[in-house]
């Protein structure tokens, strides 16, 4: 079992990765772990644990400002931020509920490092648009620190942007400063039920380019909506449109949008309770959580043009059995698997070469994802980019080496 070093400091993460490369060992990044079931099942000599470097060490709201240690729990910041009626706009998803783990431990750092975003994507972008500054340690054992503590800066190499989706194999995040937002003053969800997903994509398209200003938009089939409590009564699939801001502006707006959809089926409204509650199970897409349709699916996450979606959901349900979810507002489309290795992987990355975009394996045995490519695999000339930026943060190889892709 590989040895594990518990950080309690950034000088304590410097002098772990410094002895790490005097030793020729490399190292696996953690913080709770919450997200360690993605990725390549690869070998590394020992964890470096940064879950001891927590705490939130600057908070100014009314500079929308927020710095923290990286180890700090995501639940942590957000109840902070809450009691200030602000948010991160970003709304990252908890990755626990279908890794099995339990859930709300995610830490900032693991939300920069993956490039968290939820539902509301199309309006708010994903983590990386909201990372200001950062301090770290490269793969050469080198501290270094990049961007600022506001919300306007130009300090030296946007390196945020870099670090941003990373996966922790280019150096390790020990401070970091993100930007947050107000809280909308209240929201509703418009419903429109039964409806294909050929005919739900066209009404979320409609939707999302109406003046209803939607927020998040997402289509469950049948079996997957009746797995969360606010759907679970519906008759046939479900559609949902969020509406945020203002009392009076979310109620002009629903207005707005139900005269829009009212041609497509029956409507439905979930108000701000129930609304909420909706909108976080599809951001942890726990139905696929809460339910073992194939005992333990594969789960795929699937980033596509919005005309694609449903050509990809229609083929992978017709070739595999597969269940799926639409989270359109989040460019996404969720797709559990009967388990099947290689087969699901080659199924999955020819439908959506054909469609164009790119699909992560979430969840899945480690012996598969040992024998296939979790992440999409990338083209030759962006492949050698990539080496080069690896070599120059990490020419040894000692952070997370083959986390994302063999030899990387």
């Amino acid at each position: 079992m590989a040895d594990t070093i518990k950080a309690r400091d950034a000088a304590d993460v410097e002098q772990a990765i410094c002895a790490a490369l005097g030793d020729g060992r490399t190292l696996e990044l953690t913080g709770r772990g919450t997200k360690r079931g993605i990725g390549r099942a690869a070998q590394w000599d020992a964890t470096l644990d940064l879950s001891g470097l927590s705490g939130v060490t600057l908070y100014e709201p009314e500079e929308l400002v927020l710095s923290a240690k990286a180890g700090t729990p995501l639940a942590e910041i957000e109840a902070l931020v809450a009691a200030s009626k602000q948010q991160l706009a970003f709304e990252p998803m908890d990755y626990g509920p279908v890794l099995g783990v339990a859930p709300g431990g995610g830490t900032i750092g693991g939300a920069i490092a993956a490039n968290l975003s939820g539902p509301r994507r199309i309006k708010a972008g994903a983590a990386r648009d909201h990372f200001l500054g950062v301090n770290a340690v490269s793969g050469r054992g080198e501290t270094f620190k990049s961007g600022g503590r506001v919300v306007k800066n130009v300090t030296g190499y946007d390196l945020c942007k870099l670090l941003a989706g990373s996966w922790g194999t280019l150096a390790a995040m020990t401070d970091i400063t993100i930007k947050t937002l107000p809280r909308a003053e209240t929201e509703a969800t418009v419903l429109v039920f039964a409806l294909d997903d050929g005919a739900a994509c066209k009404a979320m398209a409609a939707a999302m380019g109406s003046y209803g200003d939607v927020s998040a938009a997402a289509h469950l089939q049948p079996a997957v909506g009746a797995r969360i409590a606010a759907t679970a009564n519906a008759v046939g699939a479900v559609t949902a449109f969020r509406l945020e801001g203002v009392a009076p502006s979310v109620a002009q707006r629903k207005s707005v949008l139900e005269a829009l959809l009212a041609p497509f089926s029956a409507l439905g409204t979930l108000d701000e309770a129930a609304s909420r509650s909706f909108w976080r199970a599809v951001r942890d897409v726990t139905p696929f959580a809460a339910f073992r349709p194939f005992g333990e699916p594969d789960l795929w996450r699937i980033s596509t043009a919005p005309a694609r979606g449903a050509d990809i959901g229609r083929k992978l349900t017709e070739q595999a059995g597969a269940e799926i979810l639409y989270d359109w507002a989040g460019g996404l489309v969720w797709a559990a698997l009967p388990p099947s290795a290689d087969a699901n992987a080659a199924l999955v990355r020819t439908t959506v070469a054909e469609a164009g975009g790119h699909a992560t394996l979430i969840r899945a045995p480690a012996p598969v994802r040992a024998a296939v490519e979790v992440f999409t695999p990338e083209p030759p000339p962006l492949a050698a980019l990539t080496r080069r930026v690896r070599e120059g943060f990490d020419p040894n190889g000692v952070l997370n080496p083959g986390r994302m892709w063999a030899g990387v």
